[in-house]
This record gives C-alpha cells, sequence and structure tokens, in this order.
C-alpha cells in the first residue's frame, strides 16, 4: 500500500488498514478491495470517490455472485465510515442499494459412494505438461475435503512445513476467526497424504519447507489458489455426475456439511453421546463455538433412521409396554 497511500484516498485506505490491525485483524481481504477501488477510482481521473464513481465500480464486478458483491460494498462502507468521523462530508455508500443476498440454498451432502466416483475421476486425470502432479493433488484435495472438512481456503494455503505425514496431522494457521489449530487426519487420509508426499517430495518438485503442498508447474513452484482449487473440484463433481435426489449439483464447500453430516452418522452407529462429541467436532472443524458448527449439521434420512434405530434400542420396550 505504500504507493497507493500516495494520493488523499490512498491515505485514507492506508489509515484504516493500520487501525483495523492495530486491533489483531488481518484484513487482507479488505486491502484487496480498497485496492482495487482505488486503481478504479484513479483510471477514472476522478479527484475522490463519489456515488457515481462508486456505482460505475459495483458494476464493474456486476458478474460476481450476490455474497461476494455485497461483501465487497459492505467493505467500502466500513472504510467511509472510518473517513467521516474526520470528514463529515465524504461519501458515503447507502446500504439500502446494496445488492440483496439470495435465499439460502440447502447444501447438497455428498455420499461415500459419489466420493469414491470423484477419486476414480481424479486418478484417471491425463497430466498435463505443466502440472504433473495434478491427478495425484486432486485425488489428495478431495480426500481431504470430505474426511478432515477442511475449507478450500484451508488446504489451498497448506505449505509442507504444515504437514507431519508420520503422526498423520495438520497444522491450520491463523484461518478463519484468526485461529490456528492441529487437524489429525484419518489413517486412510494418511495413506494418501503419504502417497502423495511420495511423488511430491521427489525431484524436480519444489522441496523448500515454505512451498505449497498442493502444488502446479513442471517444478511444483505454483502454490493453488482458493479459487482455482474450487474450479478444479468443481470439474471432478462435474465429470464423476454427483447430484442428489433432486438433482442438484454440489458445490466445494458442500464437502465441508457432508463431512459434519458423516461425522454425526458415525457416532450414531458406534453409540457414542453425540451431544458431548459436538464441542470436539467444533475445534476440529476451527469454530469459534458449537453455535458455527450447528450449521453444517444436517437431519438427513440416513441419519433419522440411525437415530430412530437407537431409539428402538434404548427405549422401544418402554413403548411396546404403554401401548399393550
Amino acid at each position: 500500500m505504500r504507493e497507493a497511500a500516495a494520493t488523499p484516498l490512498g491515505q485514507w485506505i492506508a489509515a484504516w488498514l493500520t487501525h483495523q490491525r492495530s486491533l489483531g485483524r488481518g484484513y487482507d481481504g479488505e486491502q484487496w478491495v480498497l485496492a482495487h477501488l482505488q486503481r478504479f477510482v484513479e483510471s477514472a481521473n476522478a479527484a475522490d470517490l463519489g456515488q457515481a464513481g462508486f456505482d460505475r465500480w459495483c458494476a464493474s464486478f456486476a458478474h460476481l455472485s450476490p455474497t461476494t458483491r455485497r461483501g465487497r460494498q459492505l467493505a467500502v462502507r466500513k472504510f467511509c465510515l472510518f473517513r467521516q468521523r474526520t470528514e463529515p462530508d465524504c461519501f458515503v455508500p447507502d446500504p439500502l442499494y446494496f445488492v440483496r443476498l439470495c435465499p439460502y440454498r440447502r447444501p447438497v451432502i455428498i455420499e461415500p459412494s459419489q466420493v469414491e466416483r470423484m477419486l476414480m475421476v481424479a486418478d484417471s486425470l491425463a497430466p498435463p505438461p505443466n502440472s504433473p502432479l495434478l491427478p495425484r493433488a486432486m485425488h489428495l484435495a478431495v480426500v481431504i475435503l470430505y474426511t478432515a472438512g477442511l475449507r478450500r481456503g484451508e488446504l489451498a494455503r497448506l505449505a509442507l512445513e504444515d504437514i507431519e505425514p508420520q503422526t498423520g496431522v495438520l497444522r491450520i494457521r491463523t484461518s478463519k476467526f484468526h485461529k490456528s489449530r492441529l487437524v489429525p487426519l484419518s489413517p486412510t487420509a494418511n495413506d494418501a497424504l503419504r502417497a502423495y508426499l511420495r511423488q511430491r517430495l521427489a525431484a524436480p518438485f519444489d522441496t523448500d519447507p515454505s512451498a505449497a503442498l498442493l502444488c502446479w508447474g513442471r517444478h511444483g513452484h505454483h502454490g493453488y489458489s482458493g479459487a482455482g482449487l474450487g474450479q478444479a473440484i468443481n470439474r471432478l463433481l462435474v465429470a464423476a455426475d454427483v447430484l442428489d435426489t433432486e438433482g442438484r449439483r454440489p458445490r466445494v464447500h458442500d464437502m465441508r456439511h457432508s463431512f459434519a453430516v458423516q461425522a454425526l452418522m458415525h457416532w450414531y452407529r458406534d453409540g457414542a453421546d453425540v451431544q458431548s462429541n459436538l464441542p470436539r467436532l467444533a475445534i476440529y472443524m476451527g469454530h469459534v463455538s458449537i453455535v458455527s458448527t450447528a450449521h453444517y449439521l444436517h437431519f438427513v434420512p440416513a441419519m433419522r433412521q440411525l437415530a430412530s434405530d437407537r431409539f428402538e434400542v434404548a427405549f422401544g420396550h418402554v413403548v411396546r409396554e404403554v401401548s399393550a
């Protein structure tokens, strides 16, 4: 932001970011949004940000999802409110005219058999010259997303130094809510990790500890971005024809929902105390509390049957006696 701070608008952006980061916030995403806004304003030879310029800037990313567009608009409004404390007459966008969010979309819970098809598709991929690790990388990505419930960005940011293949533990650094955590993998997931590392750590690929775990390029110098990884997983979902009973295609984030549901079903099958295990699931998924985890817990038909069978074993005799 050094060059950006040379202009009055850039100086205010730098001041706001400094203020927010002094409170312990990262605000890297907001920095990108505001830098994009500043470049847009300067390219129009405008003296400062105003309603017309803001509207044109919003129109420049009209192709993005409502959630992304509204997030950018809100970031600019927060910045303008900060500036307004010192300059009462500065422009502040009215949130009444911001993009309206789409109705909540129910996630598609992916079945284990569908994941098996995705893995078969990943293994059958022809490695392009500029990405010889593609089949193995996509195989591992599907395994970790489905069995460990990582966020897409968390997986993309994993470096070699964050991996402990001997113990099967992943180190997730400063993710959402600025939280870090350790994520132990299942034995089968760790087997997939070790199989990938046998190729990933061989010549001629980059083995620097800070290098990305999932990489592309002839020598593995490039890590996947969150968006790039998401696009690759989406292609697997399409190729494996993963649909629910309503014909809906899952999103990449639905794999995180699926992980949480599968964890509950596993506890029901094992006769575990589900309620006492929820805080553990929250910690594993990187949530602040089980309130956030509850967003991922969906009462699907298979779980309904497991709960019914469990109730039958525990209290079926009582119901029969009352009925008699």
